[in-house]
């Protein structure tokens, strides 16, 4: 088979056909099947040649994959449009569920024609509703604009994603970014809700009063709404622990430090990893504290979750 004529280099890895047909590149060659096509008017060198499902792909890889096609749409991307809604929380980072073959969704100010074609769904965006920002050379909606449109989401999502725009990264035994802004508040939350009308506003609303600034994850954020909705009193989150010797135990996910009971949530640990969390909860123990495990499996059973923590809240003398 003949090998392809090569690219300009500095067309890189994804380019608009205009910009091809600048460089020299004809018609023909961008017709090739060393090529791929994601948008109208748009090609882009694969990435990889692994037939790995794209349904078995993990979470990351998908928010990654939206960041690819991201790029590849920003090639031929007009200037009143950008990312919003849920392509724009994967590029921010937020822990958004993304299903296979999702559209990137692509929203204009005003009355400029909808963004239209395979991929893509198109919004209108109101100025006075809507910020938007460059993110690693991205339009994209502000983080707090962004919340406030993903009012079609459940309430728990809704939490979960403001906990990650909210995280404050304060001072603690080896915490990593001490100082870094978070990428939005409560109050900016508040102030996007309240701008204008929003697509499941009640939802949004009472999502904003669960909002937290110390979660560290989405599931740490999952197990403490699981917790305080079914009456449980709500637990401090990622505190850290001292010993009677003043020396350091531990920086707990969730804590009622009052009745000395930590809450865990255990992700996959290998090596050294896990060894080192061992030791950690083992040293919490010896201090006297209940140290709960919950793994992504507790968390699908979730009154056998509330019961265990109940139960050891009670044992310390907690009624409710």
């Amino acid at each position: 088979m003949r090998t392809p004529r090569p690219l300009p280099p500095e067309l890189g890895s994804v380019f608009s056909f205009a910009e091809a047909q600048a460089l020299g590149v004809g018609r023909r060659r961008l017709a090739g099947t060393d090529l791929e096509s994601p948008f109208r008017g748009v090609r882009a060198i694969p990435a990889s040649t692994s037939t790995r499902s794209r349904d078995r792909a993990a979470p990351e890889d998908r928010v990654q994959e939206e960041r690819t096609r991201a790029m590849a749409y920003a090639t031929r991307m007009r200037a009143v449009e950008f990312f919003s809604h849920q392509t724009a929380a994967a590029l921010w980072g937020a822990p958004v569920t993304l299903p296979v073959g999702a559209l990137l969704d692509v929203s204009v100010f005003g009355n400029a024609g909808l963004p239209r074609g395979r991929g893509v769904r198109g919004h209108r965006a109101d100025r006075r509703t809507t910020t938007t920002t460059d993110l690693a050379g991205l339009r994209v909606a502000s983080a707090a604009s962004v919340w406030a449109s993903l009012g079609s989401l459940p309430v728990e999502s809704l939490v979960m994603i403001g906990d990650y725009f909210c995280r404050v990264w304060r001072e603690g035994f080896l915490r990593p970014d001490v100082g870094r802004e978070p990428l939005a508040t409560r109050a900016k939350l508040a102030a996007a809700l309240g701008a204008g009308r929003r697509v499941g506003a009640t939802r949004l609303r009472t999502a904003l009063e669960l909002i937290r600034e110390d979660a560290w994850s989405p599931m740490e954020s999952l197990c403490r709404l699981i917790l305080v909705t079914a009456g449980l009193p709500e637990p401090v989150l990622n505190t850290d622990v001292y010993g009677r010797d003043g020396g350091f135990l531990a920086c707990v996910d969730l804590a009622y430090p009052r009745y000395r009971i930590a809450i865990e949530y255990q992700g996959q640990l290998h090596g050294s990893l896990y060894a080192k969390d061992v030791e950690r909860l083992e040293a919490l123990r010896r201090e006297g504290w209940i140290v709960i495990q919950v793994s992504s499996a507790l968390i699908g059973r979730r009154a056998v979750l509330v019961a265990r923590v109940r139960e050891a809240l009670e044992s310390r003398g907690w009624r409710s």
